[in-house]
């Protein structure tokens, strides 16, 4: 199939769907509201969890957009669309965090001046852990953010209309430019908004462990959403080479996810430092040590062997259980980091809910309001037809 055979497709998700993004997010909104009104300070931990989880989101797909290009990738070409309007978020994104810069005093222990200047260590770390050069950052990362999410974007949607091979060019650099602004950027965000909020403690490989679950959030949301529109018909060209292949980038990242918070865990547990071993011991005692377990059965066991077998990777059934379920561990996983600085006797309750359906309705919302104005084929990339074409 040529790609001008490809219809230019703007059909809207369906209306229930639209209807239950809108449900979800409104109900997910007045909870939150009424959790701040009854505990300001457990809201803005959990604010933290939504707000790294949907900063990973969207970050992860603008990655997984820079890295198609970079790597001249043909396979995901069809795909690259949902991608594109899962990265919209980055511009969503930065409100999420706007409730936490009101409570920054509840939640960073570095904003104390009178502690930070009777603690050494604090106090080393002062230039860097201040609110001033915190919010810097904040604004940095996102404008670069959004700078890269808009390039792509309309140069993708320009080449609609142009099918001018040299857009393609054009984003191949600036995939290239990318990569290492994100590797920083990343981890400063991994940093500042979850590391620093035990600020004696220290990790130098926290900002890839972050990265690895960013890029199987965002890999997870776009596989369901890709899964589901191939099923309405909107993307009829995919064969199950193209849902091989995603399943095949799940059950990788699945796998560096536990690499790394294996690597993580393991340099630690055998340095023994008692500057270090602190973090993990607050999250092995007091009914932690339970949900520590649980995220590695949730984020580990069950997708590696549920994706394990060829034939799984492309079950369209199991790739969408399996995607929602993925998406679902990147939450607790994000919990799992935030919220034991809180409290150190675990605990869940209707406050922990409220935030999660902030981040299914905005998700829902954002891709069925772009869908209505977006091609969902790139019908102007010059890759397109051997992306259709394509067999493993």
């Amino acid at each position: 199939m040529s790609p001008t055979e490809v219809k230019e497709v703007r059909k809207a998700m369906p209306a229930r769907i639209l209807r239950l993004g809108w449900i979800l997010l409104g109900a997910g909104l007045v909870l939150s509201g009424a959790a701040y009104a009854v505990d300001g300070v457990r809201s803005s931990f959990n604010n933290v969890v939504l707000f790294m989880f949907m900063a990973s989101v969207a970050g992860g797909s603008v990655f997984l957009i820079a890295l198609e290009y970079l790597a001249g990738a043909v396979w995901s070409v069809p795909m690259r669309r949902v991608n594109e309007m899962l990265a919209a978020l980055v511009f969503i994104v930065p409100l999420l965090a706007i409730p936490m810069f009101f409570t920054m005093h509840d939640l960073f222990h570095w904003t104390h001046i009178e502690v930070v200047e009777s603690d050494p260590v604090l106090s080393g770390k002062q230039p860097y852990l201040n609110v001033g050069f915190f919010a810097i950052r904040f604004a940095a990362i996102f404008l670069l953010w959004w700078i890269f999410a808009f390039f792509f974007r309309r140069n993708s949607m320009k080449q609609d209309l142009t099918r001018d091979p040299k857009l393609t060019t054009i984003n191949i650099r600036l995939g290239a430019l990318f990569m290492p602004v994100f590797a920083i950027t990343v981890t400063i965000l991994a940093v500042d908004w979850a590391m620093s909020l035990e600020p004696h403690w220290f990790s130098t490989i926290f900002g890839v462990y972050y990265f690895s679950g960013t890029v199987l959030a965002a890999v997870a949301a776009g596989t369901y959403i890709i899964v589901r529109l191939h099923e309405a018909g909107t993307l009829p060209n995919l064969r199950r080479d193209h849902l091989y292949s995603l399943g095949a980038l799940q059950f990788a990242f699945v796998n560096f996810w536990a690499y790394i918070a294996f690597s993580q865990f393991l340099l630690i547990w055998y340095a023994d430092l008692p500057e270090e071993t602190y973090w993990f011991m607050h999250r092995w005692e007091n009914g932690w040590e339970y949900f520590s377990i649980f995220l590695i059965i949730v984020h580990f066991a069950v997708p590696y062997f549920m994706l394990l077998s060829q034939d799984s990777k492309m079950d369209t059934r199991r790739l969408k259980f399996m995607s929602l379920w993925i998406v679902a561990a990147h939450f607790v996983d994000l919990y799992w980091l935030v919220m034991p600085t809180y409290t150190k006797e675990f605990s869940l309750g209707w406050i922990e809910l409220a935030f999660p359906l902030v981040a299914a309705g905005l998700i829902i919302v954002a891709v069925a309001f772009l869908m209505k104005r977006t091609n969902l084929v790139p019908v102007g990339d010059p890759k397109l037809q051997r992306g259709l074409d394509f067999r493993l």
